[in-house]
C-alpha cells in the first residue's frame, strides 16, 4: 500500500520528477529564512522586502488554486510566505508607528510628574 502511494506521488504531474515539485520545495527556504528573522529586531526589517514576500505569497496562493494540476506544495509555501511577510510587516509597523506614540506619551507623563 505504501509503495502504491509513493508511486502515485512519483508519477503525479506535480511530483518529484518535475519542476512543479522542486520550485516550491526550494521556495520554502524563503519562508524558513523569514521565520528565522522573527528574532531580528524590528528596526532591522525592510518594508520593500516584506511587502514583496507578502504580495508574492498572496498572488501565487491564488494562482496555485487555478492551475492544472493543482499544486498543493505551491499553495502551502505561498500561504506561509504571505503569513510570515504580513507578520513581519505588522512587527515593523508597530515598532515604527506605535512605539513612538508610547514613547512620546511616556515622556509627556514624566514631564507632568516632574
Amino acid at each position: 500500500m505504501a509503495t502504491t502511494k509513493l508511486q502515485a506521488l512519483w508519477n503525479h504531474p506535480a511530483g518529484p520528477k518535475t519542476i512543479h515539485f522542486w520550485a516550491p520545495t526550494f521556495k520554502w527556504g524563503i519562508s524558513i529564512a523569514n521565520i528565522a528573522d522573527f528574532a531580528k529586531p524590528p528596526e532591522k526589517l525592510s518594508y520593500p522586502q516584506q511587502v514583496a514576500v507578502a504580495c508574492t505569497g498572496i498572488i501565487w496562493s491564488r494562482y496555485s488554486t487555478v492551475i492544472k494540476p493543482k499544486n498543493w506544495n505551491l499553495f502551502s509555501v505561498n500561504v506561509a510566505m504571505a503569513g510570515t511577510g504580513l507578520y513581519q510587516l505588522s512587527r515593523k509597523i508597530r515598532h515604527d508607528y506605535f512605539s513612538e506614540v508610547d514613547a512620546v506619551s511616556e515622556s509627556a507623563d514624566k514631564e507632568i510628574v516632574a
